[in-house]
């Protein structure tokens, strides 16, 4: 990085020096582009008509509407489905439209689009399925509609396979030739450019006034951020800009489904809303309702407008996400014993299947299971005939290509790069393993498989300070592909200590930095002299009052510079 252009940028825009830092080695070193960044706005976000089939699916929509047809809504069981469902429902609806909504059962009916809830869904009167999160892979099922006198509009993020549905539309960023720049939205991301395309159109046709308020988009905003952080897509472009504002009005809390969320999740009412509360304390337990059984309550919860009902709601999935934590715990127990075998055989990826386990939880120990060994790895509940399973990836192993690979031995799969599903007949586990071990054999190098903590640069302890902390802020929100800037003391004098339940984080004194490692106890052994140390640099409040605190991400004896 050149630090004279750095020094530049943080003269010209009044940054903290770190902060300009970042900027820079993340290519923004010009003044107008970072200032641009810092400033980028809802009214910065991309024209929707730009994606391809977007005029398309307004016309059919918009065709429902106002002739009264029924729309299906049919939404994935995640976080990311769910919230794409209930913000079109929540639009739809307030723009007059007949609208059910509908996510399956991912223990009974798996993922994507099938058949069965197609046909009920025709007997029920849909003319119109809006599939949302799924349908890119589902041309039999969008066939099986047609024959039905079932339209489809298919908006999904994922993968574009060769064979596309004969869809009435197809949204989806990935599609060749589409010149909507932000490739990587999550379906409610796509969705919320659907709904921003609809309202304008609806709007030019006389559909809202005094009887019929035009519906206030940015009120959607929350759905979109909980969806878009919780499937883990690139916080760049559209991302960046729609996370950002979602937070704050998450963090307004104008939904009661939302509130009654926050307080379940224990995230205090009126406060900041971070990303990774989003990740780590909202959408899991949006995400248990799938998991465990019906995630059709997500989109209850979320579209609630009682206060009793939205609290019993929260309630429930609470509950939930306790009994899931639970089972991952059991799972990843015995996930990484059988994990451990593997990789002591060589492998460099990893198939790991048990009768017993859940297919609602595998995927969260999947990530665990990359987490300890650096492998993709993908694990499968086995039923009596079939298999469920979730795999996740390192960063440089792509998943989608993998499985597709070994596509032969699946019954069907789909997905992304870093994540995907797979459905597999019972028998078929044990050459889908050899398949996937023998292509990661040919595409996991040796580097590949050592973790690593990357850093922005090392700096000095006088470079660290509270302006320091709140101009770093001003870059978020950090997550995938925009992740929180990580910096690294060299031969930092260091008193330590475990704080926490039987020892278990750690607590550093870099000379007048505080510094907490979460999960981190077992490091102390390390600290008992100089040492190197990496962490995120922030803002701790505590009863009213703001410091300065550091947290780990690893530490290390020194090495040699």
């Amino acid at each position: 990085m050149d630090a004279v252009r750095a020094s530049r940028l943080a003269d010209a825009l009044r940054l903290h020096p770190l902060a300009a830092r970042v900027l820079a080695a993340r290519g923004l070193a010009e003044p107008a582009d970072a200032e641009a960044f810092l400033a980028a706005s809802l009214a910065d976000l991309p024209d929707p008509r730009t994606m391809t089939g977007m005029d398309a699916a307004v016309a059919r929509i918009v065709r429902a509407v106002e002739g009264g047809e029924r729309i299906a809504l049919y939404g994935d069981y995640d976080v990311d489905g769910v919230t794409s469902t209930a913000l079109l429902a929540g639009f739809l609806r307030a723009s007059g439209a007949d609208v059910v909504t509908y996510v399956p059962h991912r223990l009974v009916e798996g993922y994507g689009l099938n058949t069965a809830a197609v046909e009920k869904l025709a007997r029920e009167g849909a003319r119109l399925l809006v599939t949302l999160d799924c349908g890119i892979t589902s041309a039999p099922e969008v066939r099986a509609a047609a024959a039905l006198g079932v339209d489809a509009v298919v908006v999904d993020h994922h993968t574009v396979p060769v064979e596309l549905p004969a869809a009435a539309a197809i949204l989806n960023p990935h599609q060749p030739g589409c010149a909507y720049p932000t490739k990587d939205l999550a379906a409610v991301g796509v969705t919320f450019a659907l709904a921003m395309a609809l309202r304008r159109a609806l709007r030019e046709r006389g559909r809202f006034g005094a009887e019929r308020p035009e519906p206030n988009l940015k009120d959607a905003l929350d759905l979109v951020a909980l969806g878009t952080v919780a499937d883990v897509v690139p916080l760049v472009g559209a991302n960046r800009i729609l996370v950002r504002a979602g937070l704050e009005v998450l963090a307004r809390g104008r939904r009661p489904g939302v509130r009654a969320l926050k307080r379940v999740a224990g995230v205090a009412e009126g406060a900041e809303v971070t990303a990774g509360q989003v990740g780590f304390r909202l959408a899991p337990r949006i995400n248990a309702a799938g998991r465990l059984d019906d995630a059709g309550r997500g989109v209850r919860l979320l579209l609630e407008t009682d206060e009793a009902r939205a609290d019993a709601l929260a309630r429930e999935l609470d509950g939930e996400n306790q009994a899931r934590q639970e089972l991952e715990r059991t799972i990843l127990e015995e996930a990484l014993h059988d994990a451990a075998e593997r990789v002591g055989a060589g492998a460099r990826g990893l198939v790991l299947a048990r009768d017993g386990w859940h297919a609602g939880v595998v995927g969260i120990v999947a990530s665990r299971v990359v987490e300890r060994f650096h492998r993709p790895a993908v694990l499968v509940a086995l039923g009596e005939r079939e298999g469920k399973g979730s795999g996740r990836s390192i960063e440089s192993f792509h998943l989608h290509d993998a499985l597709r690979a070994c596509e032969g031995h699946l019954v069907r799969f789909g997905g992304h790069r870093h994540a995907a599903g797979v459905t597999i007949a019972r028998d078929a586990v044990p050459g889908f393993r050899e398949a996937f071990e023998a292509h990661a054999a040919r595409h996991v190098k040796d580097e590949d498989l050592v973790p690593r903590c990357r850093i922005e640069g090392w700096i000095e302890e006088r470079d660290v300070s509270e302006r320091a902390a709140l101009d770093l802020a001003k870059l978020g929100p950090y997550g995938a592909g925009h992740p929180e800037p990580v910096f690294a003391l060299r031969g930092a004098a260091a008193r330590a200590r475990t704080v926490g339940a039987g020892g278990a984080h750690l607590k550093l004194a870099l000379g007048r930095l505080d510094a907490i490692g979460f999960g981190m106890g077992d490091r102390l052994a390390l600290c008992g002299g100089p040492l190197e140390a990496a962490f995120t640099v922030g803002l701790d409040e505590w009863d009213g009052r703001r410091r300065l605190q550091l947290k780990l991400r690893d530490v290390r004896p020194p090495t040699e510079a």
